[in-house]
This record gives C-alpha cells, structure tokens and sequence, in this order.
C-alpha cells in the first residue's frame, strides 16, 4: 500500500510562530494553544488556516468477538445507537452542534443494515468474524475498509471540509482496539485492555483472556498493520486508519478521538509514519491501552477528562480549542496596532 504524505510546511510555521510572537503578550505565553497555531499552520500549509468546515466521522461496525461475553452491552445496541446519531439524539450530536460541526455517520458492517436515511452505506459485511477462532476479516476486507475511509476523507476534502475528527460506534469494538494496541506495540494484554462500557473484576479477567488468545491464535506480525487488522481489527477501526491516511495525503488536520479512534491512528501511522504529523490527541481516556497508544505516536492530549464514551466526544470538545487557537491569532492585537510598548532587556 503505497501513500504519499506532504511534509509539514515550515515555512508556514514558522510564519504563524512570527504573528503569535508579535501578539501582546509575552512570547509563548498562550502556550500548548500558541504550539496548536503553529502545528495547524505547518499541517495546511497556511499561516492564516481556518475551519469553517467541519466533520466528525463516525463509524460504525459489529464485531465477532461479542460472541465471547466481552461487553456489558449486546451488539443491537450498535444498530440502535446508529439510528440515535441519525436522529441527533446523541452525545456526539450534541456536542459537535456545539463545535459547529457536522456528523457524517458511516456503517462499515453493523450487523442488521440500518436501512437509515443520511446513513453513509460503506458495508463491508455483517460485522467481522469471532477473531478468537479465525481471523476478523479476511486481507481483502481489511484492504477495502482503509482503501474506503481514504475515499471518503477525499470526498469530504473536495467538499470543502478542511478539519476532520473521527468517531466510532461497534459492541466489542474495545476488545479489538485493544488487541490490535497490544500486537502494534508489543504491550502486554493487561497493559492495554481495560473495562470498556462497565465490566466487573470477573469479566475484565475474562476480556484479557479473550485477547491473549486471539493473539496467540493469530500471533499478528505488528511489521504488517494491515495484517493486524485483518486478523484481530474492525472494519470502523480499519476505515478510520484509511481516514486519517485520506486527510494526511491532502494537508487536511484530523482530532482523534479516544481509545478506539487511536488504534485506528496506531494503525494509520503504522502504515504510513507521517501521517502523524496530522494528528491531533484530544483527550487522554481512562482507557489503559489509549495512554499506551498516545505514548507510542508521541502525542499530548489537549485535555483529560476522564472521559470514555467515544463516539467522537473528546474530539468535538477539542475542536472548541482549535478555535480558540485560531481566534488568538486572528483577532489579538499586535504591540504595534494596540500601541503597547515591548518588553525591554538590558
């Protein structure tokens, strides 16, 4: 799979830095929201970037796994939560009206189609396969899943959105995220699985089980991510991989959400490094293996919340700080138009 990442613009950068160094204020003062100016500047190639048009991506998919009791939920749930997006009804619906932005809701492969108006239909079948007994999905499917979130991401582009941020929904789809989070990094199966919508000590016990043998089944070579996600994966996990892929290749900034969404980031970035340079940690989740993923990309969530719905949640609040960062630059005054003196040394 070869994808072609633009380096970040430094010289774009470095211009932002320029007009943020000249605000008055003393120099770095705004700090992580003067650095989020700058990285956008870099990402876009523009000074001056705006985001007036935005999307959270939700994705949608079943998961095979669930046939191994590893949620406190059952997998209608994921049909059902589908047609609350749809309707507006949930917490990402209200928090991206908030942030201005739009939900592009998606199914990859919930079980029962939701036959829903403003559903994107991208299924790639009925859910994936029970990965603790063969593989999730088949190459091919794993191929389509990325192959289908690059194409979306440049449709939304050729429609003028210029920010992305990616949200999911899919019973079971903890289990996976935590299993291709284990096979990507090397980190223990206790290290990065945790209790996912609720589960009590005998279930979280249960659901490291669950991983260590769908690893030892597979034993998936992390040199090969499209082969992780075939293996142990989702087909919402695969396709937010390809989104993020999709974005990077056209300058576009994406806000990745939690746990789930960062093992799709994981995955992205295994594929193709620079597509890192595009992202942008939102929050950091109770999830364990969300802080081992954000450690292996070398990101620092803008916020901590003990947040652990998904959905896009954490992604739509970051936005408000993107915002923030682009206001600054555009409306503080410099210490020449506000007739402030500069700080002198000597």
């Amino acid at each position: 799979m070869e994808i072609e990442i633009p380096a970040i613009d430094e010289a774009a950068a470095a211009a932002a830095a320029r007009r943020l160094d000249r605000l008055t204020k003393p120099q770095g003062s705004l700090g992580r929201l003067e650095e989020l100016a700058i990285r956008l500047a870099g990402m876009t190639g523009d000074p001056w970037c705006r985001f007036e048009r935005r999307a959270v991506v939700v994705m949608a998919a079943d998961h095979g796994v669930t046939e191994e009791a590893v949620s406190a939920y059952p997998s209608e749930v994921t049909l059902q939560m589908v047609a609350n997006f749809a309707a507006g009804g949930a917490g990402i619906n209200v928090l991206a009206r908030k942030a201005g932005a739009q939900v592009v809701v998606v199914d990859l492969g919930v079980k029962t189609p939701p036959g829903i108006p403003g559903v994107l239909d991208r299924r790639l079948g009925p859910g994936t396969k029970n990965m603790t007994r063969e593989p999730a999905m088949t190459r091919a499917q794993a191929e389509a899943a990325v192959a289908t979130g690059r194409e979306l991401a440049a449709q939304l582009a050729a429609g003028g959105a210029t920010l992305l941020l990616t949200g999911e929904m899919g019973i079971g789809n903890t289990t996976a995220a935590s299993t291709v989070t284990a096979a990507l990094t090397g980190r223990a199966p206790r290290e990065v699985t945790g209790r996912g919508t609720g589960l009590d000590d005998a279930a979280f016990a249960h659901k490291v089980g669950v991983v260590e043998r769908a690893l030892a089944l597979h034993r998936p070579d992390p040199a090969d991510p499209v082969g992780v996600m075939a293996s142990v994966g989702g087909f919402e996990i695969a396709g937010l991989a390809g989104l993020i892929l999709g974005a990077a290749e056209r300058r576009v900034p994406v806000i990745v959400d939690g746990f789930i969404t960062g093992a799709a980031a994981l995955t992205a970035c295994a594929i193709a490094p620079g597509a890192r340079a595009y992202l942008i940690a939102s929050h950091r989740s109770v999830e364990p293996g969300h802080g081992a993923i954000l450690d292996a990309l070398g990101l620092e969530p803008l916020l901590d919340l003990r947040l652990r719905l998904g959905e896009g949640t954490g992604a739509a609040l970051a936005l408000h700080l993107v915002d923030a960062a682009v206001a600054i630059r555009d409306e503080m005054a410099t210490f020449d138009e506000a007739g402030v003196s500069e700080r002198t040394d000597g």
